[in-house]
């Protein structure tokens, strides 16, 4: 994802510097070419020759460094770059990128650089909240640079309030979600569903199935980081949520099928990938259960079709995306599932093969429509949702 990327990351002078590293180390880990720039007074807080370590490249800090190439390096840098990011952003840096002012190698860079340029305050409350650099931040958000907010907490300072710099885990997904893909969905709503739906048989015991989540959050993501506006319909999960969408908490399938009920009108695209328990108790009340040969029985049925649903109410032009999880007959079971359901796609897996299903990180599966089927080898969740979406996208 962040092949023949450059990435430029700016370091002014506060004591969230030292997040700064765990960042450039996470980013120098990824096919990108990594660039850090600090000021004078970063150093204070931290070496330039741990950028240095991390990055494999020469840490600028001093405009007029003669120790390089002969190149006039604030443009060089400026022009490769796809993103630059300045974390932390002082409130000093702050006013000067406002204003124009490039002094140092920072902020000139910054100034001289056409691609997507994002900022991260860190600094004491007072100072973050005082009206002159709210009213900075608000003029770098005309001129269209992107501002992450600051988290609240307690600060290195003592006190407690909003000027925390978010965690680099954050910080990576933000640099992540600008130049990973090509945004080739812009503009397009895409629903998903993930998790496994819980059914109560009492008030200890319930319903479920094995589904960590994992396969939903990934085609969430994907769609994400193309550009949709993505809302997730989240059951029970054990992955780790993506950022940068919207998410709807249920736990019953019939919470679910209200959710998705509630918002499928408006999407252009709807994967159905949650793993819905099949029955539910008659009703919570009247659950009749009774020990018999020393086996709980219960009067079950089924519950409410939430693909069946999607499909007999598809508004024109949506597309339309089910799961199959198999143990047997896998193709001929998920044809059918596509005819039976009006689904424009169903993804199938077959639960015995090594590697596929539940809780793993990878998924071996084979894409359906009604022009075909395509097979893809065993892969991680991550790049399954890749296919899927170039697959959906090839076909609307």
């Amino acid at each position: 994802m962040f092949d023949n990327k450059s990435i430029i990351i700016g370091v002014s002078g506060g004591i969230a510097a030292y997040k700064t590293a765990y960042l450039v180390s996470a980013l120098s880990k990824t096919a990108a070419d990594v660039n850090v720039i600090m000021t004078e007074n970063a150093c204070e807080f931290i070496r330039p020759i741990v950028f240095e370590t991390l990055t494999g490249n020469k840490c600028y800090v001093d405009t007029f460094d003669r120790n390089f190439n002969f190149d006039v390096e604030h443009i060089s840098l400026a022009k490769k770059a796809d993103v630059f990011l300045v974390a932390p952003a002082t409130a000093n840096v702050i006013a000067k990128i406002a204003n124009g002012i490039a002094d140092d190698m920072l902020t000139t860079t910054f100034l001289a650089s056409k691609c997507k340029k994002i900022i991260s305050p860190a600094m004491n409350t007072a100072m973050f909240e005082n009206q002159i650099t709210q009213n900075n931040i608000a003029k770098l958000k005309e001129y269209g640079i992107d501002v992450i907010e600051p988290q609240s907490g307690l600060l290195a300072c003592g006190d407690t309030g909003t000027g925390k710099m978010p965690e680099p885990g954050y910080l990576f997904d933000v640099i992540e979600r600008e130049i990973a893909r090509e945004k080739d969905m812009l503009g397009k709503k895409v629903l998903v569903t993930a998790g496994a739906t819980m059914e109560a048989l009492d008030p200890v015991r319930f319903l479920t199935n094995h589904s960590s989540g994992k396969m939903g959050f990934a085609i969430a993501k994907e769609a994400m980081l193309r550009g949709a506006e993505v809302t997730v319909v989240k059951a029970n999960t054990t992955a780790e949520i993506p950022n940068f969408v919207n998410v709807v908490e249920v736990s019953s399938a019939g919470d679910m099928f209200n959710a998705v009920k509630a918002v499928s009108n408006q999407q252009d695209i709807i994967v159905k990938a949650a793993a819905v328990a099949d029955y539910t108790p008659e009703s919570y009340v009247d659950s009749k259960i009774k020990k018999k040969d020393g086996d709980l029985s219960i009067a079950l049925k089924r519950t409410k079709d939430i693909l069946k649903y999607l499909g007999e109410n598809k508004k024109e032009g949506q597309f339309l995306c089910g799961f199959s999880m198999e143990t047997d007959n896998m193709l001929k079971n998920s044809k059918a599932k596509l005819s039976k359901k009006n689904a424009d796609m169903i993804v199938a897996n077959n639960l015995k093969d090594a590697g596929s299903g539940f809780k793993t990180d990878t998924n071996a599966v084979t894409l359906i429509t009604k022009n075909g089927h395509k097979l893809l080898e065993l892969k991680s969740k991550a790049d399954v949702a890749k296919e899927i979406f170039d697959e959906i996208l090839s076909l609307i």
